[in-house]
């Protein structure tokens, strides 16, 4: 059984908006100026290295597709993102031409739950807001990754949502540590 792995850069108040500046949102790009230094950078690689395939929504995929294919590094980040298989959960997407791509086109929650049957490891999830908003409203988010800013946006998209639910989800911190001007946190849910 797979696990759901989901990992996002954020802002202090929750936003997961644009943190590399490519979708024009007003406050793009606000993650590059902070340090995450080296540890960073090491904690993307090894849950990148980590993961067994990508589960993405349509308009990251189409962000990633076109940027991945024609970077190259000499640590390995990009042959692994190229070449690693990634899924895409969309009802309007026609093709899926980056590297062993393939469209999940129908109900949303029994392609993912179909997915997480067939991949034995991570699934690792990136961008992806309405996704990952689903996967949480259905609790099938296994683990949070989060890269977190000490910047407060005030808007955007946020990795969790508001909600009428009156549940309560509690998560587990698993490990904290810092990277320059940034806190790295992994939480599991708990079950």
């Amino acid at each position: 059984m797979g696990t759901i792995v989901v990992s996002e850069f954020v802002s202090l108040d929750g936003v997961m908006e644009d943190p590399g500046g490519a979708e024009s949102y007003r406050h793009g790009g606000w993650s590059f100026t902070f340090d995450r230094s080296s540890e960073g950078d090491r904690f993307k690689m090894d849950e990148l290295t980590a993961a067994e395939a990508m589960l993405l929504g349509r308009t990251t995929y189409e962000g990633f597709a076109a940027a991945w294919p024609s970077m190259e590094d000499p640590d390995g980040f990009a042959g692994k993102m190229n070449a690693m298989p990634k899924y895409v959960v969309s009802s309007t997407l026609r093709s899926a031409d980056w590297n062993n791509s393939t469209i999940l086109p129908g109900d949303p929650l029994e392609e993912i739950t179909a997915l997480k049957e067939r991949v034995g490891g991570n699934i690792l999830v990136g961008g992806s807001a309405r996704l990952v908003h689903l996967l949480a409203e259905h609790d099938l988010v296994d683990e949070y990754r989060l890269m977190v800013f000490p910047v407060l946006l005030g808007s955007g998209k946020r990795v969790f949502p508001d909600s009428d639910s009156e549940s309560t989800t509690r998560l587990r911190l698993a490990s904290s540590e810092r990277a320059g001007d940034v806190q790295m946190l992994v939480l599991h849910r708990e079950r």
